[in-house]
């Protein structure tokens, strides 16, 4: 055999290209490596090399700044299920051990296991740092190979997972929270005492509660997806009222007839709604129907043995129209049939009565009052809660308030033989409340102490600093006191302390109502009190400088809105001539005919006096300009025109700008009277009427009128 020579040329040429071959390589790699080492260091990702065997040999920044270890500190030394959570290691090694069906150690291989058998592993883990604080982190796990395919090696890239684990947290959080409330929210529903449901707009029912079923006799599943119209006596009538809630929005009180299964027939009183989504788009129908058979049968006797009384006709009318009027929460519509029922009682009672009359009279009347003044604690208590109470906080004088309630509750104290006393003001004092519901908190207290004093017992009303910018008034009686144990219950809604059986009526509303309003106005309430001793109620409120001078009155004055311009026909003078030669013209503008005829029924024991009638406003403006009254009594909620807006219009007419007015309304809460008082009414009355009352304001309205005319002729 024989050997070949190679020429030194080639060889040198051979040489140079391999060289060159050798260095772009080299470059190459350089620059693969920078990439890959920038790559590894980020700081947002944590990236762990281990050997074959698990130990760390590449502990990059990111790792260093998520696991609070120093590369050097676990390099060589760890692997990193040393710095997992130990439980979720084992754990994980269970798992595998069940998923492969062959044994896997806790430790470094159950975080390797599944790489190592070529599949994707992403997982996750606990890890712990430094510190020994604990983070949930995402893990993805690759084995590193040579060139034959041997492990050398694995990569561990680790993405902290705090922040996802605290969204699940919350989520999961929400979602009880979700569950509780739609849990909540059904119990209500299925706990009501009214049948409960609601429709599509179409009037197919989509749900109900168990009352329904019951008044229907069918299951929750026979009556979701059918028409509600089906469950009545009159399908047109229902599917009407369907169709008037979702133009209106809602309807009240709609009587109807529900026929179950069985062919029974129940009286209801519907009341309904419209429901939106969160995008104000149209959902359905949610309505109650309220079982009302036996209010309509009492209703019916009552109708019945009220015939019998040819004065109470009309209160047996109100009676009829009032209907589930007592289950409203409006003031107005609860005291309209009162007005009625304590009217003509007083009326019965002023006709001379047989005795046994006059005892069911009185009867009625105690009954009654003490019903007006249960709907006036209850309807005001639920406004202060339900913060419907409008305050109006401005500097009020003491001295003006307490002489105004002591106006208002010595005649009572005289009558019960009980001395009061009220304190001197050296210089003004000013509170930060409300004129009226200080007014109010005052005269709850005062009527308390002489309702609970022992006979010939003292009030004693006082008021001192507290600091420089607080004041108290206290109001203290000689009652007998209150044990410790009663004073922690006091303050409780429908809570007499054990009054309940006793002779002195009450409600137990009007010192929750007191507590309720001083705090909207700042302030604090308390008790102190001694058995046998008596007890000391007091207030405290912050003080206020004195309020800005009349100028500021007169400016505000000065922007009032302009009086609108209403039309009004002219009405000839003839047609509303008094007969007889009565003196003295008095027009009641109401559009109630109850309350029309209770006030005939009064005026009527008046020969001197003849009632003119107008049922709304603007005719009550053409009779006043026509006829020219000496006294107008008019209702606020009139249909066609507020009876305020009806003073304004009579003020700018020469004819009738003299003229006193008195309002007399439903609408009784305090803020309505001080209302009314402000727009010019010469008195403002409420309902029910007080017979007594109403006619001393009359008289009072007739000398007006007469002094005033007396003034224009000189």
């Amino acid at each position: 055999m024989t050997t070949k020579a190679f020429d030194p040329v080639i060889l040198d040429v051979a040489g140079a290209v391999g060289a060159i071959a050798d260095t772009r390589r080299h470059k190459a790699l350089l620059k693969s490596g920078a990439l890959q080492n920038a790559i590894f260091n980020s700081q947002n990702f944590s990236s762990i090399a281990t050997d074959e065997k698990g130990v760390i040999q590449l502990f990059n920044v990111g790792a260093e700044r998520m696991l609070g270890y120093p590369a050097a500190d676990v390099m060589n030394q760890l692997t990193p299920a040393d710095i997992a959570d130990p439980l979720e290691v084992s754990a994980r090694a269970k798992v595998l051990s069940h998923e492969f069906a062959t044994p896997v150690a806790a430790g470094f291989e159950a975080l390797v296991y599944k790489a190592t058998r070529g599949d994707e592993d992403i997982f996750d883990l606990t890890f712990i740092r430094k510190d020994a604080s604990q983070f949930p982190a995402v893990v993805a796990a690759t084995v590193l190979r040579d060139a034959q395919d041997a492990i050398i090696g694995y990569l561990f890239i680790c993405t902290d997972n705090s922040a996802r684990k605290q969204f699940e947290k919350e989520q999961v959080k929400l979602n009880q929270r979700l569950r509780d409330l739609r849990f909540y929210t059904r119990s209500l529903f299925e706990s009501n005492l009214d049948a409960l449901m609601a429709t599509d707009p179409s009037g197919f029912i989509t749900d109900v509660n168990k009352q329904m079923e019951a008044l229907t006799g069918c299951t929750r599943d026979e009556l979701i997806g059918a028409p509600l119209k089906d469950y009545f006596t009159d399908p047109s009538r229902a599917e009407a009222v369907i169709r008037q809630v979702l133009s209106e929005r809602k309807v009240t009180n709609y009587e109807l007839t529900a026929c179950s299964r069985d062919g029974k027939k129940t009286v209801v009183s519907y009341n309904a709604t419209t429901f939106y989504d969160r995008d104000r788009a149209l959902q359905g129908v949610f309505a109650s129907a309220r079982d009302v058979t036996e209010f309509k049968r009492i209703e019916q006797e009552l109708q019945k043995k009220n015939i019998e009384l040819e004065a109470a006709k009309s209160a047996a009318e109100t009676a009829n129209q009032a209907k589930s009027d007592f289950l409203s929460s409006m003031s107005h519509e609860l005291r309209s049939p009162l007005n009625s029922i304590l009217g003509f009682a007083q009326l019965l009672e002023s006709d001379s009565p047989r005795p046994t009359q006059r005892e069911a009279i009185e009867h009625i009347l105690q009954a009654g009052w003490h019903l007006l003044t249960l709907i006036n604690e209850i309807l005001d208590l639920a406004k202060i809660e339900s913060h419907q109470v409008a305050l109006v906080l401005e500097p009020v004088s003491l001295a003006e308030v307490l002489q105004e309630c002591r106006a208002m509750i010595e005649p009572q104290a005289q009558q019960l033989g009980i001395a009061m006393s009220f304190p001197q003001f050296a210089s003004p004092c000013f509170a930060h409340a409300d004129r009226v519901r200080i007014k109010q908190v005052l005269l709850n207290m005062l009527s308390n102490a002489l309702k609970y004093n022992r006979d010939q017992g003292q009030v004693i009303v006082d008021w001192t600093p507290v600091g420089t910018e607080r004041v108290r008034i206290s109001v203290q009686d000689t009652g007998e006191g209150l044990a410790a144990a009663k004073l922690a219950q006091l303050f409780q809604p429908f809570n007499r302390l054990g009054q309940e059986t006793g002779a002195k009526e009450g409600t137990g509303i009007g010192l929750v109502v007191v507590k309720r309003l001083v705090e909207q106005m700042g302030g604090v309430v308390g008790v102190e009190s001694t058995v046998g001793v008596g007890s000391v109620f007091w207030f405290e409120l912050d003080t206020a400088p004195p309020p800005l001078s009349q100028a500021a009155g007169e400016e505000a004055q000065s922007i009032a809105p302009p009086v609108p311009v209403i039309q009004v026909a002219e009405v000839p003078a003839a047609e509303e001539l008094p007969p007889n030669g009565a003196a003295h013209k008095v027009l009641y503008v109401e559009d109630n005919p109850s309350n029309l005829k209770l006030v005939e029924q009064i005026m009527v024991r008046r020969p001197d006096l003849h009632l003119l009638t107008a049922p709304n406003g603007r005719r009550g403006i053409e009779i006043a300009r026509a006829s020219r009254p000496e006294v107008i009594v008019m209702d606020i909620n009139l249909p066609d025109i507020n009876g305020v807006e009806v003073l304004k219009v009579l003020r700018t007419n020469p004819t009738t700008a003299h003229i006193p007015v008195v309002a007399l309304s439903a609408n009784a809460m305090p803020s309505d009277i001080e209302k009314g008082m402000q727009a010019g009414f010469f008195q403002y009355l409420t309902k029910p009427i007080k017979v007594g009352e109403f006619m001393d304001t009359v008289n009072g309205a007739l000398e007006f009128a007469d002094q005033s005319a007396g003034a224009t002729a000189r």
